[in-house]
């Protein structure tokens, strides 16, 4: 395999806990590890500009495929000059394969061994997606990170249905692999199953990186499990993982999950989680989150979180932004997701520098309580 486009390179382990400090490398810049990729569902991330982003630190984002397929369609985004051109995002991205918003779309689809035929959400038209054309519209976006196409198992299922799953799993990436060949400018991370199963975990782990890709995903995980489970099964696969290798664990983004998902040896993490709860008027602080458009802050003239240097809580106060969302005034939404989404990014920098500090438990242990986390 030629030299791939995007590398990791670790730089720290903490003595304390085990986590990683790291540098990921890939043709749109350089990002500092563990780290939180804010989501760009349709090539934005909701309520922000690009500069805005970039102001708060972010170094890559993350763009879903299902819904760029959807609408505008990858044939758009490639004449435009692939993402980075289209949305003005001149740092890295990643592009999922599609597959989690499809199999979510449970009362439509059908799976088979070719992919998965499923119904529009926009407008009931009737789709396939094969691992072949997964790589296909992510070849087309131009994303320096593309995913293999997976099957997103239930959680609940019985271990001979999550078994054949993965297995599945690992067929459609040989096919995703024969697919790709835009290796100079994409990373394929292949992605591990095998649900709340350790032994299936295991096996998914050591099969995937037999392939020798520049990085991996673990799938499958904050979809309803018991965090405790989740965080077996890191544990479980910490020790496979190649160490020189990136480590993704996908759709998590709460604060008590980067945190543990960091000392299990994680590099990266995904989710909507900021911008969904900036929309609904709730805000993460560091004593917990707060519905900031609840009557109690009508005449609350304090910022969103007091210990917060964002420019939302240098500038603006919690009855002013409820006034906003009760007003229906997007500037509201727009300064809860800005605060939420730096929020996240500096939990991030300090993680990273409790890693080199060797204390991040010590670190965990002091926001859990100031937070209102219990330790699992």
């Amino acid at each position: 395999m030629t030299e791939n486009p995007v590398r990791y390179e670790l730089i720290h382990i903490c003595r304390q806990s085990g986590a990683r400090r790291g540098i990921l490398h890939t043709p749109h810049g350089s990002v500092e590890t563990p780290v939180f990729m804010p989501v760009g569902t349709q090539a934005t991330v909701k309520t922000m500009t690009p500069d805005e982003l970039k102001s708060l630190g972010a170094g890559i984002i993350l763009a879903n495929t299902y819904h760029l397929w959807m609408r505008p369609g990858p044939g758009i985004i490639s004449e435009a000059g692939g993402l980075h051109s289209f949305m003005n995002w001149p740092r890295a991205i990643l592009t999922d394969s599609g597959g989690f918003q499809v199999f979510s779309l449970s009362d439509t689809r059908q799976i088979s061994e070719r992919g998965v035929q499923f119904n529009s959400h926009i407008d009931g038209s009737r789709h396939e997606l094969t691992p072949e054309l997964a790589i296909e519209i992510q070849t087309a976006f131009g994303s320096d990170i593309i995913m293999q196409l997976d099957e997103c198992a239930d959680w609940k299922q019985d271990k001979a249905y999550i078994k054949s799953s993965l297995e599945r799993t690992l067929r459609w990436l040989e096919r995703c692999m024969q697919k790709h060949d835009n290796h100079q400018q994409q990373a394929l991370f292949g992605i591990v199953q095998g649900g709340v199963y350790p032994e299936l975990r295991k096996l998914s782990a050591e099969q995937t990186i037999s392939f020798d890709l520049p990085g991996y995903a673990i799938g499958g995980l904050s979809v309803g499990e018991p965090a405790d489970l989740m965080y077996q099964m890191l544990e479980t696969v910490q020790g496979i993982l190649p160490v020189d290798k990136p480590r993704y664990l996908m759709g998590v983004g709460s604060p008590d999950y980067l945190i543990e998902g960091s000392i299990r040896g994680i590099d990266m993490f995904d989710c909507v989680l900021p911008t969904r709860l900036g929309r609904n008027g709730a805000v993460l602080t560091g004593r917990g989150r707060i519905t900031v458009r609840n009557a109690q802050y009508a005449r609350d003239f304090s910022p969103l979180d007091p210990e917060c240097k964002c420019y939302v809580c240098q500038n603006y106060t919690r009855a002013y932004i409820r006034h906003l969302i009760k007003a229906n005034e997007i500037l509201g939404l727009r300064l809860t997701t800005w605060h939420n989404v730096y929020f996240l990014l500096n939990l991030m920098k300090r993680i990273r520098e409790a890693i080199s500090n060797n204390e991040l438990l010590d670190f965990r242990n002091e926001f859990f309580a100031r937070f209102g986390y219990t330790i699992v």
